[in-house]
């Protein structure tokens, strides 16, 4: 009862959860992307978010402790604060430890970094990706730092994609600037298969799918230790 009543609080206060007493015998963290991507700044407390400050300590506790095998990350995400989103993905893709993304539901905008930063990644079969360029909410002022700083951003965006994924940059590129899809938009939306052609996703699967993998790719790992 204690256990549960600890993983049902890690649900509850951070997404998180340990998956262990399977048949694999794995000690599996399953880290969950839900609802927008909160940064410095504190959204709503209506909204449904991921905080980047729960998660980066997370990830650091779990490449230390020799207790965990791998980490199954699951994403439904609208999107959010650029930064901290990439800092994320950044920290998932420094992990030693084996990892494996599952798109549920959606993976927009900064969510499609977190999703490649797997070592293999899978999406539902009805699951959305979109892509587009890289937006800033409030006043700026309207000199030409302004528009250097948005392209330094969007330019780390993309190489990282281009870097853990099969899609290149220049495809990248340009799906966000595709302008007969979004109305009064740009940007490209990709479901299921399409995300697996372009080659920004590994595979179409589920739950059991993803966790196949990541069985998989731990077993390789400890034979090769």
């Amino acid at each position: 009862m204690g256990n549960e009543k600890s993983n049902d609080d890690k649900i509850k206060e951070m997404g998180q959860i340990e998956l262990h007493g399977n048949s694999s015998g794995y000690n599996i963290h399953l880290l969950s992307v839900i609802g927008e991507i909160e940064g410095h700044d504190l959204l709503p407390s209506t909204s449904k978010t991921t905080k980047y400050e729960h998660v980066l300590p997370k990830l650091a506790s779990i490449e230390e402790d020799s207790r965990y095998d791998g980490v199954l990350i699951i994403i439904n995400t609208v999107g959010g604060d650029v930064e901290s989103g990439l800092a994320i993905a950044e920290m998932i893709a420094s992990l030693s430890k084996p990892t494996v993304s599952l798109v549920l539901g959606g993976s927009h905008s900064i969510g499609v970094p977190l999703s490649v930063s797997a070592d293999y990644s899978f999406i539902v079969p009805t699951g959305t990706m979109v892509i587009h360029p890289v937006r800033m909410n409030g006043m700026f002022i309207g000199a030409p730092q302004t528009y250097e700083y948005f392209q330094l951003i969007q330019d780390r965006i993309v190489s990282f994609i281009d870097s853990h994924s099969k899609i290149s940059k220049e495809r990248i590129e340009e799906m966000m600037l595709n302008t007969g899809m979004l109305t009064k938009d740009l940007g490209t939306i990709l479901v299921g298969e399409q995300a697996v052609k372009e080659g920004i996703i590994n595979e179409v699967g589920g739950i059991k799918d993803a966790l196949h993998k990541l069985y998989e790719l731990i077993k390789k790992s400890k034979e090769a230790d």
